[in-house]
């Protein structure tokens, strides 16, 4: 009872002087409030870049690789990308997918695919410089995608190379509209398909690509369109691994087999890559440890200034109040109560500051959000951390002047003048 009489009385005091001070609360305010925004809005887009980057590394797939002719990074120990080692290296090509299935114990799918843009027209409308995605049958289970409207390839017509489009939902609103375009013909490159399906809308992930605006054609039609034997399209191999393989074995497998396709010797190096999402979610683990790093140098100074403002204002509140101060030390406070009281004060000065730049950050959050396309979100982790900031920083720039404050002799404080 006696603590929490004492807590409610040093709170009483402190809110009475921060009501009686208006200008100097509202300064102290924006100090805090300042330091407070500055660091948990770096930590904020931080956390939001980082979710975002993962979310878009997961829909590439953590138990599937690409086998590509470029590899996504240096080789392992080397900070150089010896790109005039790749360039003579063969393209991988769709016989390569189809001898991976056959001879792999590993593999669940194997999907090779290319792209190339071209002007894709309906009627009056047109879509110029778009992307065409040209695959093998089973794009739609490896990379987890959905049928909004129509249908998918079947594995015959796709086989076949039919004249079918799967188109993305941007692409088909730009060049459809208000029409239902199942059943459309549409036409590239002097080329005629018909629409059979449209994928749910995705979004953009972090490399900038999107299925929403792409449109998806076999890979057996799309050689009649494009030369793929030597020119590089970003052909690529892209294996999915069942369940219950082991990634060392699953690995191994692959590079094996194509090893053994491509006829290299013992010791010859690999002429391709296979790329792994661990190879760039290890790269971006250290990225934000050093952005996080740089968060709190940057966050740390402007809460530094925040705390040095509370602590000049705490001063100059006891150096105003010394003759209460000393009248409430002669009528029989104690010198923990005075300690306290301008404690306190510091501390709900800190903390009222803490949530005016929370709730700036919560706004500007909901603003970048609705404009932009990435979502950036105030998590309850980085409030905790705001307060929890705060709340310290109060502590620390509050209990110098409160020391200072409950130590004055109450005779000399009543005569200070």
């Amino acid at each position: 009872m006696l603590v929490t009489r004492l807590i409610l009385e040093s709170f009483s005091f402190a809110f009475g002087s921060l009501r009686g001070n208006k200008l100097r609360t509202f300064l102290s305010l924006l100090g805090i409030t300042i330091g407070i925004f500055a660091i948990i809005s770096v930590f904020t887009v931080i956390d939001s870049l980082e979710n975002y980057i993962r979310n878009s590394l997961n829909s590439l797939g953590s138990n599937m690789v690409y086998i590509q002719k470029w590899p996504w990074a240096p080789p392992e120990g080397e900070s150089e990308y010896p790109w005039w080692k790749y360039m003579n290296r063969p393209v991988p090509n769709m016989e390569d997918a189809e001898e991976l299935m056959r001879r792999s114990k590993n593999i669940e799918d194997a999907v090779y695919f290319f792209g190339f843009n071209r002007t894709v027209q309906f009627e009056n409308s047109k879509a110029e410089n778009t992307e065409v995605l040209a695959t093998t049958h089973d794009l739609i289970d490896t990379w987890s995608l959905d049928i909004e409207k129509g249908r998918y390839f079947t594995e015959s017509e796709s086989n076949s190379g039919a004249g079918l489009a799967v188109l993305g939902s941007e692409l088909a609103q730009k060049l459809f509209d208000q029409v239902n375009p199942v059943g459309k013909m549409i036409k590239m490159q002097g080329h005629r398909f018909q629409v059979i399906g449209i994928y749910t809308k995705k979004g953009t992930d972090m490399f900038g690509t999107s299925m929403d605006k792409r449109v998806h054609i076999p890979v057996v039609y799309a050689m009649n369109m494009v030369d793929v034997r030597d020119r590089d399209q970003g052909q690529t191999i892209n294996v999915k691994a069942r369940a219950d393989a082991d990634r060392d074995e699953f690995v191994a497998e692959l590079e094996g087999i194509m090893r053994s396709l491509h006829r290299l010797k013992p010791l010859e190096e690999n002429d391709f890559a296979i790329n792994e999402v661990s190879l760039i979610s290890n790269r971006f683990d250290a990225f934000f440890k050093v952005f996080n790093f740089a968060g709190w140098i940057i966050g740390g100074f402007s809460i530094l200034v925040g705390g040095f403002g509370i602590a000049n204002i705490m001063f100059v509140s006891v150096k105003e109040r010394t003759k209460i101060i000393g009248i409430q030390k002669a009528i029989g406070a104690k010198k923990y109560f005075i300690l306290l009281q301008f404690i306190f004060e510091a501390v709900v000065l800190s903390l009222l500051g803490g949530i005016i730049g929370l709730m700036l950050i919560f706004i500007g959050t909901l603003i970048f959000s609705y404009m932009a396309d990435m979502t950036i979100a105030l998590t309850m982790a980085n409030i905790i951390l705001g307060l929890t900031i705060s709340g310290v920083i109060g502590v620390l720039a509050g209990f110098i002047p409160a020391l200072s404050a409950s130590r004055l002799d109450p005779v000399e404080a009543m005569n200070s003048v």
